[in-house]
């Protein structure tokens, strides 16, 4: 039985005096809840305020990125053993926003993905398709395309623990979303295609979530569908009433 993961990508808001107040406002409302596992992703200046305000805590803590370098003239980077230090589990890695706006890959992505193991870091690895690759169908080959190229040599001890996010780009911060049918369809994809990199023991052991406009209203119906795992959830997020209820769907 896989464990249902939900985890918040703040994306870039909140400074650090902000971060603290939304995870300490958030903490008494999911405190009780011990049958998911509970993620927030500030921005990089605000991870050690919200390590530190999450210590003791059922909340962990994910960077939204990362260099796949240990360290070296690269600047506006950050390493992964900076991350580990500052006390983050996971790391967001190839979302959306990164690929449209910097340029990022399925083989870097593939990179960082190696790089977080090396460092016992949990990855979030991101992928999903465009609106007009949909309506071209075009779905399947474009998510098989990124799966097979961030998934590359990646080890199976590894993958096991690794998260998996299906995030449809027409639904990320739109206010659309995929209904419960055509998310469950694609994590099936998902889970078909890792069977066929691995094994269907290890196909079946890993968490695929799913992201695009998950709200309090839809999440369980989302969460019903067999293959999917959990929520990384953006705008939600900001609101600790909002991200607490999808935290709790089950109750």
């Amino acid at each position: 039985m896989r464990r249902y993961i939900l985890a918040g990508n703040w994306k870039m808001h909140k400074d650090a005096k902000e971060a603290v107040e939304l995870v300490k406002a958030l903490i008494p409302l999911v405190k009780e809840n011990k049958e998911v596992d509970v993620v927030v992703g500030p921005p990089f200046i605000s991870i050690p305020a919200v390590v530190d305000a999450v210590q003791g805590t059922n909340i962990d803590v994910a960077a939204q990125n990362c260099y796949w370098e240990d360290s070296g003239a690269f600047t506006g980077e950050v390493a992964p053993p900076m991350l580990k230090s500052s006390g983050v589990k996971y790391v967001i890695i190839g979302h959306s926003e990164r690929r449209q706006f910097f340029g990022e890959t399925d083989a870097t992505i593939n990179k960082k993905a190696l790089a977080l193991y090396k460092h016992g870091l949990v990855p979030i690895i991101c992928c999903g398709e465009l609106l007009e690759e949909r309506e071209a169908d075009k779905m399947e080959q474009v998510i098989e395309t990124q799966i097979r190229g961030c998934l590359k040599n990646l080890p199976a001890d590894k993958m096991r623990e690794t998260v998996v996010a299906y995030e449809p780009v027409w639904a990320i911060g739109t206010g659309k979303v995929a209904s419960p049918a055509q998310a469950q369809e694609v994590h099936a994809l998902i889970r078909g295609l890792l069977e066929d990199l691995y094994d269907k023991d290890l196909a079946q052991a890993v968490r695929i979530q799913y992201g695009g406009s998950v709200k309090p209203d839809n999440v369980k119906e989302l969460m019903g569908q067999t293959d999917i795992d959990g929520a990384l959830v953006g705008g939600a997020a900001l609101k600790a009433d909002d991200f607490a209820k999808i935290v709790n769907f089950q109750k």
